[in-house]
């Protein structure tokens, strides 16, 4: 349960602001910041979704800045009624939403700092997710350095020992001797650096960031959705509340993420997949892993190169903008 999450963090006094007043756009202005955002999705060469608590509130996770959030409530020494279990919850509207933009190539990317393994159980490809705080549903190695899926949430946080053994097989054949551990980063731990690395990479080649569910106030993280302003790209925030963020922001939608993704893929007139436990990672026989491998990387970086020498191309030369001014 995220109550159990935030239990086993270890101690920390500020933690954001909290508890903020949440607001709602009226239907017709919502309407209106929809179709716009439907309309730059279209024409987005390069859209990357970041995501944060929010769009698992629905699922019955609770979120953990918000008005009845983990935080907020635990300064009045409260803990929030709806409390679901990790290993009983499943895929919102929103995450089906991304999945299915994401295959039908909307979408290119998306960067996580949930740590409910709901994205990996929307059977959303490892290739396409970059999870910067760790993730209840999977497990390091602390020798061969390989992550793998694991059927039930970790009962441990803060980059633990879970006295297991890896189940990887070294080069020559051999099982690696090394032990497992969580990847839930703890307040004082540095984001993961190959995923760090890819949600800035994507982010950059990105033209379109969309932030959903996130108040933004984690640092580095909540600057990355704006490396796309360096590629003269947009950044909308869809959230209930204000953010620090937000003037930053080409769009701000003030909505529940649900209704804005049913209302935006109707637009798109592409269907929301359904969860379908034949494809959630946690449910299969075999372990799943859920390693970043150095080839999957180096090809990102190299795409990225790739990228910018296109930019380049089409700047005009001084010549040109000359020629253009005369």
């Amino acid at each position: 349960m995220s109550c159990n999450y935030a239990d086993g963090l270890s101690p920390y006094e500020y933690k954001g602001e909290m508890g903020m007043e949440e607001m709602f756009d009226s239907p017709d202005e919502l309407k209106l910041k929809i179709s716009q955002l439907a309309k730059w999705i279209k024409d987005s060469k390069y859209t990357v979704f970041h995501t944060g608590a929010g769009i698992s509130t629905s699922a019955g996770i609770p979120d953990f800045r918000g008005p009845k959030g983990v935080w907020t409530l635990e300064k009045e020494g409260k803990k929030p009624e709806v409390n679901l279990d990790f290993n009983d919850a499943e895929p919102t509207i929103t995450h089906m939403a991304i999945n299915s933009l994401v295959n039908q190539g909307c979408a290119n990317y998306v960067v996580s700092q949930n740590i409910d393994g709901l994205h990996l159980k929307s059977g959303l490809p490892r290739q396409f997710l970059s999870e910067v705080h760790g993730n209840m549903f999977t497990m390091k190695c602390i020798k061969c350095k390989r992550s793998f899926v694991s059927k039930t949430a970790v009962q441990t946080v803060g980059q633990r020992c879970l006295n297991l053994k890896c189940m990887g097989v070294t080069k020559n054949g051999h099982q690696c001797r090394g032990v497992l551990y969580d990847t839930i980063l703890d307040w004082e731990h540095q984001l993961p650096d190959d995923e760090l690395e890819l949600a800035e990479l994507h982010s950059k080649m990105a033209d379109l960031c969309i932030c959903l569910g996130t108040s933004l106030q984690i640092q580095p993280i909540n600057q990355v959705p704006f490396y796309a302003k360096k590629n003269s790209g947009k950044v909308v925030i869809c959230n209930l509340q204000k953010t620090k963020c937000d003037r930053k922001a080409d769009l701000v939608i003030h909505a529940y993420v649900d209704d804005v993704m049913r209302s935006l893929m109707e637009i798109l007139q592409a269907d929301i997949a359904e969860y379908n436990e034949l494809n959630d990672p946690t449910k299969e026989v075999k372990i799943t892993d859920w390693t970043i491998y150095k080839e999957h990387l180096e090809a990102v970086r190299e795409l990225k190169k790739l990228s910018i020498r296109s930019r380049k191309r089409k700047r005009p030369s001084n010549e040109d903008t000359l020629k253009t001014d005369s």
